[in-house]
């Protein structure tokens, strides 16, 4: 008993519980917002040992005519280590669906010097807002903007080099990294071509490695500057250039991968009880012809998107408990332009209403709730209205 005990306070004594802080978990703080990796890095323990964390969402979901679906969307749990004052290491496995497992990130920082860090692993793209600070309490809304899920696949992550910082001086941060990009063809193993993994409605998103086995025969970059130097606003400017993957039996074959240039802009702005937030993205893709005929996947040839957030608190800034009505209005199309033979599919260029509310409850925990009027533009689509209710914690 006395042995156990001893073991059970030596592992106590290098575990640390990530401490959750009101004003960086809070969405109306823009200059000073952290994700769960930055706040470990930026110095939850000062010494040796293990960080644990972790958020989670519970959704409830009904369009107009259907049943509803109730899901424990994610859990998440997150683990880091300080290895010594330059070196950390952040992991973080994530329970999506209740059964499907993933590793969200998997990465080793070392710090060079207080502006300098060099990163390797499995790792977000920086691109736009929600990709990077998606964790429930950090934005409006049961389900994450629709533009972060067809323009920019959310969570996007695959493995990869690089460096990061920020110079206070200047109000900077930046990011750079070469990564693996998305698989866009699969083959029978002899040279031949059987079938797309990108294209149509859902332009990118099915192309995501997720660091699983990936194929990799072209490199890929990503980099980001986020502005924070006047007071409430955060300015971003992201970009990814490069080409996809194929396997190594087709990589010559035309059609097998095609170019991809993106361009994001972000801002976050914070007034007293106001706050603001939109983003636009627009990826440009060459070599869509081949590829659409090598494959039949619909891809166009450019993706594009925005969306616009007004928020208020409804209660008293000294309240410690805040309610956020908001409401969020996105335009985005999977065919911006298409190339060749390919006619543009209407009911890919959609726009979506999203009005609601979210009452923060505690520094870490959200009740939340929304309507989506859903449009595309085919002429006489009909409408798709939609109720969300959610749950999320981040601790």
């Amino acid at each position: 008993m006395r042995k156990f005990l001893t073991f059970a306070i030596a592992v106590a004594s290098t575990i640390s519980f990530s401490a959750q802080n009101s004003q960086r978990d809070s969405i109306n703080n823009p200059n000073n917002q952290v994700n769960t990796a930055q706040r470990i890095l930026n110095g939850n323990i000062n010494t040796k040992g293990v960080t644990v964390g972790g958020y989670g969402e519970l959704t409830y979901n009904r369009k107009n005519g259907e049943n509803a679906e109730v899901d424990v969307q994610r859990l998440v749990l997150l683990f880091g280590y300080k290895f010594d004052e330059r070196t950390q290491f952040i992991t973080e496995v994530e329970f999506e669906h209740v059964k499907e497992v993933y590793v969200e990130q998997a990465f080793l920082q070392y710090s060079v010097s207080d502006n300098v860090n060099l990163r390797a692993g499995l790792m977000l793209v920086p691109m736009g807002i929600v990709n990077e600070y998606h964790e429930p309490t950090t934005f409006n809304g049961v389900e994450r903007p629709s533009v972060d899920g067809s323009i920019i696949p959310t969570t996007w992550r695959e493995l990869g080099v690089g460096v990061s910082g920020r110079y206070n001086e200047a109000s900077l941060r930046y990011q750079a990294y070469i990564f693996n990009g998305f698989l866009s063809s699969t083959s029978d193993g002899n040279g031949n071509i059987t079938g797309g993994k990108i294209g149509g409605s859902k332009g990118l998103r099915g192309g995501r490695q997720k660091g699983a086995k990936s194929t990799m025969n072209n490199l890929n970059f990503s980099g980001k500057l986020d502005y924070y130097g006047l007071p409430g606003l955060r300015l971003g400017l992201s970009g990814y250039f490069g080409r996809t993957q194929s396997p190594a039996d087709i990589e010559d074959v035309a059609g097998a991968d095609v170019g991809l240039s993106m361009l994001g802009v972000d801002a976050r702005y914070a007034y007293q009880r106001f706050t603001a937030r939109g983003q636009f993205i627009h990826g440009s893709l060459t070599d869509t012809e081949a590829y659409n005929n090598a494959t039949n996947s619909k891809l166009g040839s450019a993706l594009q998107g925005y969306y616009l957030e007004a928020t208020y608190n409804l209660l008293p800034q000294n309240k410690r408990q805040q309610l956020f009505g908001f409401v969020r209005y996105e335009d985005f199309d999977t065919h911006a332009s298409v190339d060749g033979n390919l006619t543009k599919d209407l009911s890919y260029d959609r726009q979506e209403w999203t009005l609601g509310l979210s009452y923060k409850i505690a520094p870490g925990a959200v009740i939340k709730g929304d309507y989506q009027i859903k449009n595309n533009a085919v002429v006489g689509a009909s409408t798709v209205n939609q109720l969300n209710l959610g749950l999320g914690v981040w601790f």
